[in-house]
């Protein structure tokens, strides 16, 4: 295994600005090391050799000509398959798009390109990004690199697994619910949501409008800083997307990897530990807030009370939000087309009740079920309308939280990696796993996960997250580099040093 994947994304920028290396040998590395292990962890669902070592070899002629686009030039990422990628296929996890290939490029994958970041391919999902667990994917689960017999988190464990296998140095996820922050607490990742409309959603399928936010999957909290930085900023092909500049996240990184939290007021969410968490998750976690302490922050307990009535809230507006995204897969203008049987002159209905009935997965059915029913006449006031003043009063707890503290803590998520097939029949064991992601959602907030060790209970990776208010993106990676500096000193190195899957490329 070659020593160029285990570095991480700033040591690689660093590595190529110095002439150590280019961006063809990271790359071909990188490609050889999905040849030898994404058969075990199948981390991607399309993976673009040629077109990748194309662009890295176009990076490398930049960089001899002084014309380098930004500090990632040349290193390589992986993309999550719910971003339009012009000339790849794009299926988001569902037969119902097997083979489509956008004529165009989502805006975060056309800055990557702007930017000079060769990409690898295209990462697994769940479909549609309806999932915790990367099980609901129409073409095989991913495995999870510290254990294949384990989820790697969802909807983006595709992402997380391949930056985990060091298949990947970078990635880009999405998150609705969880999906970026949750597959990186079981893997052992970091993995950023930003502000809502901080970076573009042109060019995502849309799960939930209101809910869904591009964002870093990295291994480390500098790596995730840059990556958000080429992907930020103002879109005007994304109307919800802030006309304003982002706040400096590579600088408060490196402020924060200086270890000095001094003056920084954390709060500890009373709603989002306790019961229902496993004893090891919280153990990390309690320790991880006593090295912020070491380090000068003060800590206090906040009450949001609204919190507990987030995961209720959410599965009436998603689902909602997501039947009335996925009414357009209708087979009559592009994707999957399947004819009735016994039906010799079909309707379009017909078709596209056939189409619908063979490209959609079970947790798509039942989801859009869910949302039709929550907004049907007579219904619509009774879940969806009461669900958006909850969702109202969840932001007015975080406002009144963050009166009191610079940013909150807790646990990313309430356990470790289950194993695969343990939950995939049980929805509501499944939905669970987001329960402390899913207030940042509703809100519109900035989270970061980051590892905060290894549980007792089973020696799987744990995660705390970061939460910061709105456009305050750079507290999160301040209080996220501090914390990851002080963890990675106590553990004598990166956890995924102590990945047990995969050693030697098996």
């Amino acid at each position: 295994m070659s020593d160029l994947i285990r570095k991480s994304a700033s040591d690689l920028a660093d590595g190529l600005a110095t002439g150590a290396t280019t961006s063809v040998e990271l790359t071909q590395a990188h490609l050889d090391r999905i040849a030898a292990v994404d058969g075990a962890v199948h981390a991607f669902l399309h993976v673009d050799a040629e077109g990748a070592l194309a662009q890295a070899a176009a990076a490398d002629e930049r960089r001899a000509e002084g014309a380098t686009r930004s500090a990632l030039d040349g290193v390589p990422v992986a993309v999550k398959d719910v971003l339009a990628t012009e000339g790849l296929p794009t299926t988001c996890g569902s037969k119902i798009l097997q083979g489509w290939v956008p004529p165009y490029d989502a805006t975060v994958v056309r800055r990557l390109k702007d930017a000079g970041l060769p990409i690898l391919g295209k990462t697994n999902m769940d479909e549609f990004a309806m999932g915790s667990s990367t099980e609901h994917s129409a073409y095989g689960p991913t495995h999870n690199p510290w254990d294949l017999d384990r989820i790697p988190g969802g909807s983006g464990g595709g992402s997380a697994a391949a930056v985990a296998a060091f298949e990947a140095p970078l990635a880009l996820g999405t998150d609705t619910g969880g999906s970026i922050r949750q597959p990186g607490a079981v893997t052992g990742t970091v993995g950023v949501k930003p502000t809502y409309g901080g970076v573009s959603r042109y060019g995502l399928v849309a799960m939930a409008n209101s809910l869904d936010q591009v964002g870093p999957v990295t291994r480390t909290v500098l790596d995730s800083a840059l990556l958000h930085e080429v992907i930020g900023g103002h879109d005007p092909l994304d109307s919800t997307s802030i006309d304003r500049p982002l706040p400096g996240l590579v600088a408060a990184a490196r402020q924060g990897a200086a270890g000095d939290l001094s003056g920084v007021r954390l709060g500890v969410v009373k709603e989002l530990s306790g019961e229902g968490y496993q004893a090891g998750v919280l153990a990390r976690f309690q320790e991880s807030i006593d090295l912020m302490v070491g380090l000068g922050a003060e800590v206090v307990e906040v009450e949001c009370p609204s919190f507990v009535h987030a995961l209720a809230t959410y599965y009436l507006i998603m689902p909602s939000e997501a039947s009335s995204n996925l009414a357009k897969f209708d087979a009559m203008r592009y994707g999957l087309r399947v004819l009735p049987d016994g039906v010799d002159s079909p309707s379009a209905e017909d078709v596209m009740r056939a189409s619908r009935d063979a490209g959609f997965g079970d947790e798509v059915k039942r989801r859009i079920i869910l949302g039709t029913y929550a907004l049907s006449s007579g219904y619509y006031d009774a879940f969806y309308g009461q669900a958006q003043k909850v969702r109202t009063l969840i932001t007015r707890d975080f406002d009144a939280a963050f009166e009191r503290a610079d940013v909150l803590l807790s646990p990313t998520a309430p356990t470790t990696a289950f194993k695969l097939g343990e939950k995939l029949d049980d929805p509501i064991a499944m939905y669970l796993n987001d329960l402390a992601t899913i207030p940042a959602n509703l809100s519109g907030v900035p989270g970061i996960s980051l590892p905060s060790g290894l549980a007792d209970e089973d020696g799987l990776p744990a995660g705390i997250q970061v939460l910061a208010p709105a456009l305050a993106d750079d507290r999160v990676y301040r209080v996220g580099a501090a914390l990851e500096t002080a963890l990675t000193e106590k553990w004598g190195g990166p956890l995924l040093d102590r990945a047990p899957a995969l050693e030697g490329g098996q």
